[in-house]
């Protein structure tokens, strides 16, 4: 038995550890294929041979609750994602925009910002607003929190928010090269504790390629959301978009190695859903990536291209779409709520 056989073997049996995980990373793309027909074997025993599509629309809008403002200027980013949101940085804005999504047919809001010195986006003096508008409409809350502290999290449960989306990240030079964070790793074990002692509904975001455009520790990452016993329904993969004016050089990350993450999510959280989120590249890699992504065992996808969709169908006659007009984190039980009408299929009318 050669040793690629054994590791799929030892996957496939669910006796592998970490460092058959480790092995895992470094194997040859062209030994991927069997790996991705388990991962694909997996899904559709635990997911059927569904595939949930998400379009955000305009019924659930992104937020920055600091307009454009962020201190840290990360790498990957620096301020250029805060601008394509809707700019609310004050509570009479922010509870009359969202009252008035709740009267037009709106589905939620991800209600985000940018980043304090600390790591966090600065929600607290949100949360009121927050708390008050959940009561008086039926809005998906979406909340990208950072690094929070204790009367934060307390404050977004008595908010009752929906969703809290968090990135996990365990590689040290990303967060203070790339975040331009000064802090150590074990502040997002700090952050996770608070989430699951005020019975926050986590979701986990990984973003691949962060370290410069290349796999690096985004299997510690995994780990960590393993050990940390979040027991996510849910997993968002996102992949970086090198930047255009960063000083520091970024390389597109390989679909292969996207889809790798994909695969070890699979194997380690066989019944938890993995989505392809908004942020990945676009041009002509975007169909690539999303096609291995769609190997590799992901239940969910964010505005795909309709050339990957009519590639599904060609090579799975029995696969069947289902569209949601919200972001892909939102949990299973909300999906009624967020079903998309004919006119948001209508994209997808000729797949």
């Amino acid at each position: 038995m050669n040793e690629v056989q054994g590791l799929l073997e030892k996957i496939e049996s669910g006796n592998a550890v970490w460092s058959d995980y480790s092995e895992f990373i470094n194997i040859g793309y062209k030994e991927l294929e069997t790996f991705f027909i388990l991962a694909r074997d997996i899904t559709k025993k635990n997911f059927g041979n569904i595939l949930k599509i998400y379009n955000p629309t305009k019924r659930f809008p992104a937020i920055s609750i600091t307009g454009t403002d962020c201190a840290l200027k990360c790498e990957h980013c620096n301020k250029k994602y805060l601008k394509g949101m809707k700019q609310l940085n004050d509570n009479r804005s922010l509870e009359q925009f969202l009252t008035s999504l709740a009267k037009n047919n709106g589905v939620g809001a991800l209600i985000s910002g940018g980043s304090s010195h600390d790591g966090s986006v600065p929600l607290l003096n949100f949360l009121d607003t927050i708390k008050k508008v959940k009561k008086e409409t039926n809005l998906i809350i979406n909340t990208h929190t950072g690094l929070l502290d204790q009367e934060t999290a307390k404050k977004l449960a008595d908010a009752n928010v929906d969703i809290v989306s968090f990135d996990v990240n365990m590689d040290e030079e990303v967060v203070k090269n790339i975040y331009h964070l000064d802090i150590e790793l074990s502040e997002y074990s700090r952050a996770i504790d608070l989430l699951k002692q005020y019975k926050l509904n986590i979701v986990p975001h990984i973003c691949v390629g962060l370290h410069y455009g290349r796999l690096n520790k985004e299997l510690d990452s995994i780990k960590f959301i393993k050990e940390t016993e979040i027991n996510p329904s849910l997993i968002v993969v996102i992949v970086l978009i090198p930047p255009k004016n960063s000083k520091i050089k970024f390389d597109i990350p390989k679909p292969e190695d996207i889809a790798k993450i994909i695969a070890l999510l699979r194997f380690i959280f066989p019944k938890t859903e993995i989505s392809l989120g908004c942020m990945r590249p676009r041009g002509n890699i975007k169909s690539e990536v999303e096609k291995y992504a769609i190997k590799a065992g992901i239940t969910r996808i964010e505005i795909p291209s309709k050339d990957t969709l009519q590639w599904l169908k060609n090579n799975n006659s029995e696969i069947q779409f289902k569209f949601f007009s919200a972001c892909c984190a939102i949990p299973k039980k909300y999906e009624n709520l967020a079903e998309s009408n004919k006119v948001e299929i209508k994209r997808y009318i000729n797949i």
